[in-house]
């Protein structure tokens, strides 16, 4: 009887885990890679505030004893120098005046950001 109630035991537990396992897996992959809670603490971990606070902390905590880029908040010796943001999907342009713009490429042809920008120089566009 023992026996009978051990090996009957050991597969329901065994039942029990190949379940949670294989559901567990399907919400997984069907739900982003966690349960519910942790799902929603990800989602508030990723939501910032909508005043800039978070910005100037950032801001305020870096130091540059050259020109500190608003934008990247990289550390430059000319604001012109500053990089884009996306540098896969935006194209630098440098203005008069020592200022820089960052266009996005988006599904345009190669070369073709830089053909809008000379036009709106010409007063074209």
């Amino acid at each position: 009887m023992r026996s009978t109630f051990s090996s009957l035991t050991l597969v329901l537990l065994t039942s029990v885990a190949a379940a949670q396992a294989q559901f567990g897996f399907f919400e997984q992959m069907f739900s982003g890679g966690g349960g519910g809670q942790q799902h929603q603490q990800q989602q508030q971990q990723q939501n910032v505030p909508s005043d800039s606070v978070h910005y100037r902390r950032q801001y305020d905590g870096l130091h540059c004893d050259k020109y500190l880029c608003p934008d990247t908040l990289a550390c430059v010796h000319f604001p012109h120098h500053c990089p884009c943001a996306w540098p896969n999907h935006e194209d630098k342009f440098e203005l008069a005046e020592g200022q820089r713009i960052c266009v996005s490429r988006g599904g345009f042809a190669e070369g073709e950001a830089a053909r809008k920008v000379q036009l709106a120089r010409q007063g074209k566009l």
